[in-house]
This record gives structure tokens, sequence and C-alpha cells, in this order.
């Protein structure tokens, strides 16, 4: 079967403090802010991937939901995101059976969030 055209991707979030959470994806992650709606927020992560995060009362984190950087440079991101006090999860370390180098991380909400880098020569990675 044929793949149908796909513009973008937007993985949403449910925040209980949307001020406070932009303030974790803007300011210490770095995010670009691309569409602010409002109740919910979008944020460019790269070339046509995007988070939103939306705003609602008693949000919860989303159980098994991990919200994964790709990105060569995990040990500068780990210094920049435990450098402004949040909770380190996982520091970096390798995975053999999956064979990634990757930390993990607890957004303002309790989300999960890694950043990865893949040294599997099978990884596609981005098209390019």
């Amino acid at each position: 079967m044929a793949a149908l055209p796909v513009d973008a991707q937007i993985t949403f979030l449910p925040v209980a403090d949307l001020n406070r959470s932009a303030a974790f994806y803007e300011g210490v992650l770095g995010l670009p802010l691309t569409l602010d709606q409002g109740t919910c927020r979008i944020y460019r992560v790269c070339a046509g991937a995007y988070l939103g995060l939306c705003a609602g009362p008693g949000a919860a984190p989303s159980t098994g939901v991990i919200l994964t950087l790709v990105s060569p440079a995990v040990a500068a991101w780990h210094e920049r995101i435990s450098a402004a006090g949040v909770e380190v999860v996982a520091p970096p370390s390798f995975s053999e059976r999956y064979r990634i180098h990757h930390a993990f991380y607890r957004d303002p909400d309790g989300h999960l969030v890694e950043v990865q880098e893949f040294t599997d020569p099978n990884w596609a990675g981005p098209p390019g």
C-alpha cells in the first residue's frame, strides 16, 4: 500500500502549568515556539517534528510515553539540562541492547524526556 502524504508530526502532552512547562521546553531545551494557541503551545523540535503542550486541570504525565530527542551531543545536553536543576532519572550511559548512548530526565509535569544518539549503523536517520 502506498504511503499517503504527511507534512509534519506533532506529539501533544498534557501539562498542569503551561508557563512552567514553557520555561522548561523554551528555556532549558531551547525549542522555538512555533504557535501559541492560548491553552496550547507548539514547539519545533526539528524539520517536520513538533511538540505540543496543552494545559489542562490536573494534567498527569502520559504513562509509557517518552519524548526522545535524537542528537550526537548527549553529554552536552546532559550538562545543560542538569545545570538547570532538572531531575536526572538516568545519567548518560550506553545500551548494548539498543546500541544507543542516552540519558533520561523528567520535565516539570513528570513526563519522561530522553536524549539519545544511535550508534547502530543500521539507523537511517533523517532523510537528507
